[in-house]
């Protein structure tokens, strides 16, 4: 007498939670990425010790012909035409957020008036901190 299986089941591979997954995972790169806002390509001055910089401060790049770009760490950055152009962008950016961090970008081979002029903008503009980004590698602040 042979016995037969009263249900017959189905063979193959359950894909009921492969949109789940692949939902998730579409999530979890959203709010881990990063995006860079300064994307001028500038040659940067070598120093010995170089701090961590935040994550959230406002760019400003100046390339070695003397064009300078700026960001305020939200949107990517666009050109301006000279430094007082700087004054109103910083201006705007520390009424917005007194205690925002600038970084100044400056190619090696810009000319230090340059900088020193977008420098003496931003102090008139009363920004707190200003970081001058150099190529080295980074140090925690409590070391």
């Amino acid at each position: 007498m042979k016995i037969r299986p009263r249900s017959v089941q189905n063979q193959g591979i359950p894909t009921a939670s492969m949109a789940d997954i692949a939902f998730l995972l579409i999530i979890f790169f959203m709010v881990t990425i990063s995006f860079e806002v300064d994307k001028t390509q500038v040659a940067l001055p070598k120093t010995d010790l170089r701090f961590e910089i935040p994550k959230k401060a406002a760019y400003i790049s100046v390339t070695e012909t003397g064009q300078i770009r700026v960001s305020s760490g939200e949107e990517i950055s666009v050109p301006v035409p000279g430094p007082e152009e700087v004054l109103s962008f910083a201006a705007q950016v520390v009424a917005a957020d007194p205690s925002k961090p600038f970084v100044l970008k400056a190619d090696r081979d810009v000319p230090y008036r340059y900088v020193d002029r977008v420098i003496d903008a931003l102090k008139q503009a009363k920004a707190e901190v200003i970081y001058l980004l150099s190529e080295q590698e980074t140090v925690d602040d409590a070391a």
